[in-house]
């Protein structure tokens, strides 16, 4: 077995103590997630938060203002909700960030009685999670495995039975307030990209209704009214070229498109009576926040700062709940009440994060069309090109915003400017641009790299020599496959949790997500093998010539770390300059301290890199 170079962690990054502490404090400093509520105790809250120094789950009663830790394990928790009757709690255990486990419940107030799913719903087994919907009486549960998705009924907590087996990817979408329907999401015609919605009858388990919009053209199912008796199901839909919203009544099987004349994207959830809905518009990397009346078609603005939503939601008295932040200022929980006045409504005890530097927009011309990309420059570096970090989104189906990053403020304070590109793939821009990597991913999203690159460099903002590219999850798969395609662009190449040999990957990784590249690359290796070896960051592994940090979870299941040590002893092979840090979580790490050392190992090797040290 070959031994790899491993990463230095140094114990600082700046001689300035008090820079030391401001980057730091960015990462330690308590957050909070937007709480979830008990739909008929909404007093009864839960939200994720990283008091503890891992992120966990905490129970919120807001009529004692009480909070409580419910959970603490080692590499954390990252899945919970709450009971609509606010009794029970539920969350996701797997083992050290495997993502393959099984629900755990326990009592709102503590875990005395804490049991695994299958005691509350005997009958299920471990998976990795395909939706969870709690009723008052029924609840669903799905799983994943080689096998395929399964969805189980529990009536009661009696024994539960199997309503849903498929070797296709799938999962519980949403269950009716009077729990007489559940939604499905289903990849039957095989592209689980584009999911099909199934409607099942929660008495017998038979089908209600179907809705499939052909190839090309998901179904999303966001959640049903809230009201009892109302089988009307609120769908996200792409059938002009763009994610949209439309009503489904399931047991008419009759729809109705909302017309919202907003540029960019759309996704809603209801208000608590089922009047209106609360519409969150994404254009540009920017979101604004909307009540749509569904009877008149009004749409009006809910005043929010410019920047980003994180999430939202709207509690039973009209109150607009909602996450906000900016690339400048951190997250933070505010509240917009029926009388229109607002503030902070959730703030954990201790220091706030230090703020950060805005971006600003560039738009690039490209091969397949406009490229948006988010630019932050250090300060007190003057007018000269600098440093410059190319960081890439995972995904690929997401996209850098103007938000928070305590990540890329740290290499603002290292003297880097910061460069996120939205590349063909990305969300927020319509189905066209997310879509155009089909058949070519990775290569299709680098030559959009290379057209901001190239912008950078021209432009005076970029020094040409000092060019880094770096990401994680897909980011991390786009930055070693571009080290060699692109090798002359970069001096510096840092990856986390990458795919890095794709083929290797596939045979390893949990199957949603070979079911995902599937419809990616139009089949499996075995039937498109030239196809997956194009996009292959090992095919072109004796082309690399920046030196390379790879960071690897031992127990990551979409990125798994054999086919990422195929990599790296092609590295070794090569006598090529590269370092590893491997650590003992899954695909990232929940916990606070990891991150700020796989943080700290990043700049300090890129530093050396760039005889910057």
């Amino acid at each position: 077995m070959t031994t790899h170079p491993e990463a230095a962690v140094p114990d600082s990054l700046f001689d300035d103590p008090q820079a030391e502490e401001r980057w730091r404090a960015r990462f330690t400093a308590p957050r909070v997630t937007l709480p979830t509520w008990a739909q008929d105790a909404p007093d009864r809250c839960l939200y994720l938060s990283n008091s503890s120094g891992v992120w966990e789950v905490y129970a919120w009663d807001r009529a004692t203002d009480t909070h409580r830790q419910v959970t603490d394990r080692p590499n954390g928790t990252s899945h919970g909700t709450v009971s609509p009757d606010g009794e029970w709690i539920w969350w996701f255990a797997d083992n050290d960030g495997d993502e393959f486990g099984e629900w755990v419940r326990e009592p709102f107030a503590g875990h005395p009685k804490r049991e695994p799913a299958t005691a509350a719903a005997p009958g299920t087994h471990a998976g990795y999670p395909a939706g969870l919907e709690i009723g008052r009486s029924v609840t669903a549960v799905g799983a994943a495995t080689d096998d395929g998705t399964t969805i189980w009924l529990s009536r009661d907590g009696g024994p539960a039975t199997v309503v849903y087996a498929n070797e296709h990817d799938g999962g519980v979408a949403a269950l009716s307030r009077d729990e007489r329907f559940l939604a499905i999401s289903h990849s039957e015609h095989g592209d689980n990209r584009h999911p099909a919605l199934r409607v099942l009858s929660v008495a017998d388990g038979g089908t209600v209704a179907e809705k499939w919009d052909g190839p090309g053209k998901g179904l999303d199912a966001i959640a049903f009214s809230p009201v009892a008796g109302d089988s009307r199901l609120l769908v996200l839909h792409e059938r002009r070229g763009r994610e949209e919203l439309l009503i489904w009544d399931v047991e008419a099987d009759t729809e109705t498109e909302l017309a919202i004349d907003l540029p960019g994207e759309l996704v809603a959830d209801w208000f608590q009576d089922g009047t209106a809905l609360l519409v969150v518009h994404t254009h540009e990397a920017r979101n604004t926040m909307h009540r749509y009346d569904i009877a008149t078609g009004e749409l009006t603005t809910v005043d929010t700062p410019p920047g980003t939503i994180g999430a939202a939601g709207a509690r039973p008295d009209g109150t607009v709940e909602y996450t906000w932040s900016s690339a400048a200022e951190p997250t933070v929980v505010r509240a917009r009440y029926p009388d229109g006045s607002g503030g902070v409504l959730l703030e954990p005890h201790g220091q706030r994060a230090p703020a950060s530097l805005p971006v600003v927009d560039v738009f690039v011309p490209g091969e397949g069309g406009r490229v948006h990309a988010l630019v932050a420059r250090p300060a007190n570096v003057g007018d000269g090109p600098v440093p410059t970090v190319f960081s890439l989104h995972g995904g690929p189906h997401a996209a850098d915003e103007d938000r928070f990053s305590a990540y890329r403020a740290v290499w603002l304070d290292a003297g880097f400017a910061v460069v996120q590109v939205n590349y063909r793939g990305s969300t927020g821009y319509g189905s066209a641009w997310r879509d155009a990597i089909e058949g070519r991913p990775g290569l299709t999203e680098l030559a959009d790299v290379a057209a901001v690159h190239d912008w950078a460099v021209s432009s005076g903002l970029a020094a040409p020599g000092a060019c880094v590219v770096n990401g994680a999850s897909w980011g991390g798969y786009l930055a070693l496959l571009a080290a060699g395609t692109q090798p002359e662009r970069w001096a510096a190449v840092v990856a986390g949790v990458p795919v890095a040999d794709y083929v290797s990957a596939y045979a390893d990784e949990m199957e949603p997500l070979r079911a995902f590249d599937r419809a990616l690359f139009g089949g499996s290796p075995e039937e498109v093998p030239d196809r997956y070896r194009e996009c292959s960051p090992i095919t072109y592994v004796d082309q690399v010539r920046a030196p390379v940090l790879v960071l690897a979870g031992e127990n990551d299941p979409r990125c798994p770390i054999k086919q990422i040590e195929n990599y790296l002893d092609r590295l070794a092979a090569r006598r090529a300059a590269y370092e590893v840090y491997r650590y003992d979580a899954g695909h990232g790490s929940l916990v606070v301290a990891e991150t700020i050392r796989q943080t700290a190992a990043e700049v300090a090797f890129t530093r050396r890199a760039l005889g910057l040290a």
